[in-house]
């Protein structure tokens, strides 16, 4: 997955997310169990820690993954999260989600009852010190009818191009996939003329809800998802979205 998916941007990163309809009892015992049995299964899993809104982290120091790849896991009330960065191929994603996907609903206490939806998110990051509003919508819409309006007489920067789609891979709606293109740069920057360089994003997000039909095994919908999630970035989201963005940064100055 890094040789291919992440050769297209400067950072790639898989992160999923099991969002709940009732809040987990994160309880100390419950939560060291859990986090201990991840740690037996992936040892440099070592950092462990608390943030300001007692959401619980456990994760790879820097450069202690294979490959520089970095594994962490997120417990908080509302929601599991974890994810690989920089993940080495899709095998190791899939085993990781597969794992904890697994292992969750018995040391967690989930119940199928509780889970409101389960997300898989292809992120790729392009690191660029320039406008990134204008350069999404120079290389995005330059063609497009709101050409006019974003890039028209009157524009004379472009200051907010965040292109978001969501569309339902099913009639029910339960599954669905969202793209987004992320921009970080401030009219501050725009005004002066002073870029940092700073990460524009593209978002391919896949999204199931639960309480449609039977199905509700969790590492076998994982899997359906990361599938999906493949077909979409490499037969659309990479060749029309990521590309042209990367393209159109290295013919910058």
């Amino acid at each position: 997955m890094k040789s291919f998916l992440g050769a297209h941007c400067d950072d790639f990163h898989v992160s999923i997310r099991l969002f709940f309809k009732l809040d987990l009892s994160l309880e100390r015992e419950t939560t060291v169990h859990f986090f201990e049995r991840v740690r037996r299964e992936y040892p440099t899993m070592r950092r462990f820690r608390r943030r300001d809104d007692n959401a619980l982290i456990l994760e790879e120091n820097d450069g202690e993954g294979s490959s520089d790849s970095q594994r962490w896991i997120r417990l908080e009330p509302g929601a599991m999260r974890f994810g690989v960065f920089a993940p080495r191929d899709a095998q190791d994603v899939r085993r990781y989600g597969r794992f904890l996907l697994d292992q969750a609903p018995y040391h967690l206490t989930i119940s199928d009852l509780d889970v409101d939806y389960l997300e898989v998110v292809y992120g790729f990051d392009m690191e660029y010190g320039g406008n990134h509003d204008q350069l999404i919508a120079e290389t995005l819409f330059r063609d497009h009818p709101l050409a006019g309006f974003i890039m028209g007489e009157e524009a004379a920067h472009t200051v907010d191009c965040q292109p978001y789609f969501g569309i339902a891979l099913t009639p029910k709606c339960d599954l669905q996939a969202h793209l987004e293109v992320k921009s970080r740069t401030s009219s501050y920057e725009v005004r002066t003329g002073e870029y940092e360089n700073q990460l524009l994003s593209v978002n391919l997000s896949i999204r199931r809800y639960w309480g449609f039909d039977d199905s509700q095994d969790l590492p076998q919908i994982y899997e359906r998802l990361l599938n999906i999630a493949d077909e979409i970035a490499t037969g659309r989201v990479v060749p029309l979205v990521v590309n042209p963005l990367a393209l159109a940064i290295a013919s910058r100055p």
